[in-house]
């Protein structure tokens, strides 16, 4: 699944899912523009990639302010002359029950998970429309399909990921322009490394592959929805759930 000639834009890189999905990215051949809070971890992150060969470079980026999303495209399609695959990975957790989530809580939540996913991938459509070529890759979540007690915000983002995801779908597909979403289920990431050892063997039994995920397992697909192999699915959700989620 060569991505050679391609340039990604990668999200919430720094860590997690997002970091994995640019070093498979790269791995593949494609130019990696990563972007996250966290300027150092970036920079690690492009010293890994550049020391094996692969391009990279670093953007610090804050997905909850508009204007940021604007200036680094700009600032990505002056570095490499394109954006050709956009992955939007970025997001965060502010969990409290419903009753008393407060609304500071729910916009954030929204604003970064959501709403900079639309703006992200506005700025980045003019250049794909060009070249007739692209690949949009949302990071969704199981439960934005099941829902998940205390994750009202969280859920709801996700939700209207995969709802964002079929919409631009539908919009650009005659420009051979694939949108598609990943649900990852229960991945073993830092967001998750905080949960109790009894919360993780309860989620485990409900996993039919009976194991955890890897943020490499959420990385494949990611790969594979921007590869030529993935040229003829869009508006789909790829479910890397261990089987908790099924249909």
């Amino acid at each position: 699944m060569s991505l050679a000639g391609h340039v990604a834009l990668v999200t919430g890189a720094s860590q997690g899912i997002g970091r994995a999905c640019a070093l498979k990215l790269a791995s593949a051949g494609a130019a990696v523009a990563v972007a996250a809070r966290n300027q150092e971890k970036l920079n690690e992150l492009v010293n890994e990639i550049t020391a094996t060969g692969g391009k990279a470079a670093a953007f610090p980026l804050d997905v909850g302010d508009e204007e940021q999303i604007k200036s680094t495209v700009k600032a990505v399609i002056a570095e490499f002359g394109k954006i050709d695959i956009l992955v939007n990975n970025a997001g965060i957790t502010r969990d409290q029950l419903v009753m008393r989530m407060k609304r500071a809580d729910w916009d954030s939540v929204l604003q970064t998970n959501l709403t900079s996913a639309y703006l992200a991938t506005q700025q980045v459509i003019g250049s794909m429309l060009k070249q007739r070529w692209g690949r949009i890759i949302n990071i969704a979540s199981v439960f934005g399909q099941m829902g998940q007690a205390g994750q009202a915000n969280y859920a709801a983002s996700k939700a209207g990921l995969i709802g964002l995801t079929m919409a631009i779908a539908r919009e650009v597909g005659s420009r051979n322009i694939t949108c598609n979403a990943v649900a990852p289920g229960f991945i073993e990431t830092a967001m998750t490394a905080v949960l109790s050892d009894d919360f993780k063997q309860t989620a485990v039994k409900q996993i039919p592959l009976g194991r955890v995920g890897s943020v490499d397992d959420v990385a494949a697909a990611v790969e594979f929805l921007a590869s030529e192999g993935a040229s003829y699915i869009t508006g789909h959700v790829l479910n890397v759930n261990g089987g908790l989620l099924m249909g």
